[in-house]
Protein backbone atom coordinates (compact mmCIF):
# COMPACT_ATOMS: atom_id res chain seq x y z
CA UNK A 1 0.00 0.00 0.00
CA UNK A 2 1.30 3.30 -1.17
CA UNK A 3 1.55 5.66 1.71
CA UNK A 4 0.22 8.92 0.59
CA UNK A 5 1.98 12.50 1.65
CA UNK A 6 0.91 14.74 4.28
CA UNK A 7 -1.15 17.53 2.97
CA UNK A 8 0.92 21.01 3.22
CA UNK A 9 -1.50 23.64 5.42
CA UNK A 10 -1.41 26.92 3.97
CA UNK A 11 0.03 28.16 7.78
CA UNK A 12 3.57 30.03 7.32
CA UNK A 13 5.88 29.27 10.66
CA UNK A 14 8.61 31.03 11.59
CA UNK A 15 10.79 29.39 14.12
CA UNK A 16 12.83 31.32 16.76
CA UNK A 17 15.53 30.02 19.23
CA UNK A 18 19.02 30.81 19.58
CA UNK A 19 20.54 27.05 19.28
CA UNK A 20 20.94 26.17 15.21
CA UNK A 21 20.34 22.53 16.21
CA UNK A 22 17.13 23.47 17.90
CA UNK A 23 15.83 24.96 15.06
CA UNK A 24 17.15 22.61 12.80
CA UNK A 25 15.57 19.85 14.60
CA UNK A 26 11.81 21.68 15.13
CA UNK A 27 12.51 22.56 11.24
CA UNK A 28 12.29 18.68 10.33
CA UNK A 29 9.73 17.29 12.62
CA UNK A 30 7.09 20.44 11.71
CA UNK A 31 7.79 20.27 7.70
CA UNK A 32 7.37 16.27 8.34
CA UNK A 33 3.39 17.09 8.81
CA UNK A 34 3.31 19.60 6.66
CA UNK A 35 3.56 22.68 7.85
CA UNK A 36 5.43 25.27 5.77
CA UNK A 37 8.79 26.69 7.48
CA UNK A 38 8.65 30.39 6.26
CA UNK A 39 12.02 31.15 8.05
CA UNK A 40 14.19 30.55 11.01
CA UNK A 41 15.90 32.82 13.22
CA UNK A 42 18.11 33.47 16.49
CA UNK A 43 15.84 35.83 17.57
CA UNK A 44 18.36 38.58 17.67
CA UNK A 45 16.71 41.03 14.97
CA UNK A 46 13.22 39.29 15.15
CA UNK A 47 11.78 42.34 13.74
CA UNK A 48 13.93 41.95 10.67
CA UNK A 49 13.46 38.52 10.24
CA UNK A 50 9.37 38.89 10.58
CA UNK A 51 9.32 41.58 7.52
CA UNK A 52 11.57 39.21 5.75
CA UNK A 53 9.94 35.66 6.40
CA UNK A 54 6.22 37.66 6.95
CA UNK A 55 5.06 34.46 8.66
CA UNK A 56 1.66 33.71 10.01
CA UNK A 57 3.00 32.58 13.40
CA UNK A 58 5.73 32.10 15.51
CA UNK A 59 7.31 29.14 17.45
CA UNK A 60 9.57 30.58 20.04
CA UNK A 61 11.79 27.82 22.08
CA UNK A 62 12.80 29.93 25.05
CA UNK A 63 15.77 28.10 25.64
CA UNK A 64 16.78 26.60 29.32
CA UNK A 65 16.84 30.65 30.34
CA UNK A 66 14.12 31.93 29.42
CA UNK A 67 15.18 35.35 30.51
CA UNK A 68 16.84 36.70 27.12
CA UNK A 69 14.20 34.89 24.51
CA UNK A 70 11.75 37.16 26.86
CA UNK A 71 13.53 40.37 26.76
CA UNK A 72 13.74 39.64 22.75
CA UNK A 73 9.83 38.72 22.57
CA UNK A 74 8.81 42.33 24.27
CA UNK A 75 10.46 43.96 21.18
CA UNK A 76 8.40 42.42 18.34
CA UNK A 77 6.58 45.23 17.23
CA UNK A 78 3.41 42.84 15.05
CA UNK A 79 0.87 41.23 16.06
CA UNK A 80 1.33 37.48 15.05
CA UNK A 81 -0.05 34.71 17.33
CA UNK A 82 3.13 33.40 19.39
CA UNK A 83 3.76 29.43 20.57
CA UNK A 84 6.33 29.44 23.27
CA UNK A 85 8.09 26.24 24.43
CA UNK A 86 9.53 26.35 28.09
CA UNK A 87 11.14 23.75 29.67
CA UNK A 88 9.46 21.97 33.03
CA UNK A 89 12.41 23.30 35.17
CA UNK A 90 11.36 26.83 35.08
CA UNK A 91 10.14 28.27 37.92
CA UNK A 92 6.75 30.52 38.60
CA UNK A 93 9.17 33.39 39.19
CA UNK A 94 10.56 33.13 35.56
CA UNK A 95 6.83 31.94 33.78
CA UNK A 96 5.02 34.48 35.15
CA UNK A 97 6.87 37.18 33.96
CA UNK A 98 6.62 35.42 30.48
CA UNK A 99 2.92 35.20 31.07
CA UNK A 100 2.77 38.53 31.27
CA UNK A 101 4.73 39.68 27.89
CA UNK A 102 2.61 37.16 26.25
CA UNK A 103 -0.28 38.15 27.23
CA UNK A 104 -0.03 41.40 25.44
CA UNK A 105 -0.14 40.03 22.38
CA UNK A 106 -3.68 39.14 21.27
CA UNK A 107 -3.48 35.37 20.94
CA UNK A 108 -0.84 32.98 22.34
CA UNK A 109 0.46 29.50 23.74
CA UNK A 110 2.21 28.04 25.68
CA UNK A 111 3.77 24.38 25.49
CA UNK A 112 6.73 22.26 27.68
CA UNK A 113 9.59 21.73 25.48
CA UNK A 114 9.07 18.09 25.14
CA UNK A 115 5.97 18.22 23.66
CA UNK A 116 5.76 15.62 20.93
CA UNK A 117 5.80 17.11 17.38
CA UNK A 118 1.38 16.21 16.71
CA UNK A 119 0.98 18.43 19.55
CA UNK A 120 2.89 21.63 18.64
CA UNK A 121 1.06 21.01 15.31
CA UNK A 122 -2.44 21.20 17.22
CA UNK A 123 -1.44 24.07 19.25
CA UNK A 124 -0.04 25.65 16.06
CA UNK A 125 -3.73 25.21 14.67
CA UNK A 126 -5.55 26.31 17.81
CA UNK A 127 -3.68 29.45 17.57
CA UNK A 128 -4.03 30.40 14.13
CA UNK A 129 -7.68 29.71 15.02
CA UNK A 130 -8.12 32.46 17.31
CA UNK A 131 -8.14 30.15 20.55
CA UNK A 132 -5.49 30.35 23.80
CA UNK A 133 -3.33 27.21 24.16
CA UNK A 134 -1.91 26.16 27.16
CA UNK A 135 -0.38 23.10 28.32
CA UNK A 136 -2.08 21.60 31.46
CA UNK A 137 1.01 21.09 33.47
CA UNK A 138 1.36 25.10 33.16
CA UNK A 139 -2.76 25.89 33.20
CA UNK A 140 -2.48 27.77 36.88
CA UNK A 141 -0.02 30.38 35.63
CA UNK A 142 -3.09 31.93 33.74
CA UNK A 143 -5.61 30.44 36.58
CA UNK A 144 -4.42 32.69 39.01
CA UNK A 145 -7.38 34.35 40.98
CA UNK A 146 -8.26 37.96 40.77
CA UNK A 147 -8.52 39.37 43.97
CA UNK A 148 -12.30 39.53 44.89
CA UNK A 149 -11.93 43.20 46.85
CA UNK A 150 -12.71 44.92 44.32
CA UNK A 151 -10.95 48.43 45.43
CA UNK A 152 -10.66 51.35 43.26
CA UNK A 153 -7.11 51.74 40.81
CA UNK A 154 -3.86 52.63 42.86
CA UNK A 155 -2.67 54.88 39.87
CA UNK A 156 -5.68 55.61 37.67
CA UNK A 157 -5.74 54.66 33.83
CA UNK A 158 -4.55 57.54 31.17
CA UNK A 159 -7.19 58.53 29.04
CA UNK A 160 -5.51 56.28 26.19
CA UNK A 161 -5.06 53.16 28.10
CA UNK A 162 -8.97 53.98 28.52
CA UNK A 163 -9.42 53.82 24.99
CA UNK A 164 -7.18 50.38 24.50
CA UNK A 165 -9.32 49.07 27.52
CA UNK A 166 -12.33 50.04 25.62
CA UNK A 167 -11.55 48.27 22.29
CA UNK A 168 -9.99 45.17 24.53
CA UNK A 169 -13.19 44.27 26.00
CA UNK A 170 -14.69 44.12 22.69
CA UNK A 171 -12.19 41.96 21.76
CA UNK A 172 -10.42 43.78 19.55
CA UNK A 173 -6.84 42.08 18.36
CA UNK A 174 -3.73 44.58 18.67
CA UNK A 175 -3.60 45.21 14.79
CA UNK A 176 -7.07 46.42 14.99
CA UNK A 177 -6.88 48.70 17.90
CA UNK A 178 -3.71 50.33 16.80
CA UNK A 179 -5.50 50.91 13.39
CA UNK A 180 -8.36 52.15 15.29
CA UNK A 181 -6.44 54.63 17.62
CA UNK A 182 -3.54 55.04 14.85
CA UNK A 183 -0.80 54.24 16.60
CA UNK A 184 1.53 51.78 16.46
CA UNK A 185 1.24 48.06 18.04
CA UNK A 186 4.49 48.45 19.67
CA UNK A 187 2.60 50.96 21.12
CA UNK A 188 -0.99 49.10 21.87
CA UNK A 189 1.23 46.55 23.83
CA UNK A 190 3.18 48.85 25.85
CA UNK A 191 -0.71 50.40 27.08
CA UNK A 192 -1.57 46.39 27.27
CA UNK A 193 1.30 46.24 29.93
CA UNK A 194 0.45 49.29 31.59
CA UNK A 195 -3.41 48.75 31.86
CA UNK A 196 -2.77 44.92 33.02
CA UNK A 197 -0.31 45.76 35.60
CA UNK A 198 -2.79 48.51 37.01
CA UNK A 199 -5.59 45.98 36.98
CA UNK A 200 -3.12 43.63 38.36
CA UNK A 201 -4.50 41.22 36.27
CA UNK A 202 -2.61 38.32 34.53
CA UNK A 203 -3.81 38.09 31.18
CA UNK A 204 -6.01 40.21 28.78
CA UNK A 205 -9.06 38.88 29.74
CA UNK A 206 -8.67 39.32 33.50
CA UNK A 207 -8.24 42.76 32.99
CA UNK A 208 -11.52 42.76 31.34
CA UNK A 209 -13.02 41.16 34.30
CA UNK A 210 -11.87 42.96 36.95
CA UNK A 211 -12.05 46.42 34.88
CA UNK A 212 -15.79 45.72 34.46
CA UNK A 213 -16.25 44.63 38.34
CA UNK A 214 -14.91 48.47 38.91
CA UNK A 215 -17.41 49.58 36.57
CA UNK A 216 -14.38 51.32 34.21
CA UNK A 217 -16.17 49.41 30.94
CA UNK A 218 -18.40 51.50 28.70
CA UNK A 219 -21.87 48.96 27.94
Amino acid sequence: MTQQPIPQTQLQLMIVADNLLTRMGLASLLEDRGLLIAGQSDGTTLNNDIDIFRPDILLMDMGWHSEPMRQRLTSIDSDLPILALVTGDDSDDTLVPLVQSLAMFSNYGLLLRDSDPDTILVALNALDGGLLVIDPALSSLINMPINRDISPLATPLTLRENEVLQLLALGMTNKAIALQLNITQHTVKFHVNAIMSKLDAQSRTQAVVRATQLGMILL
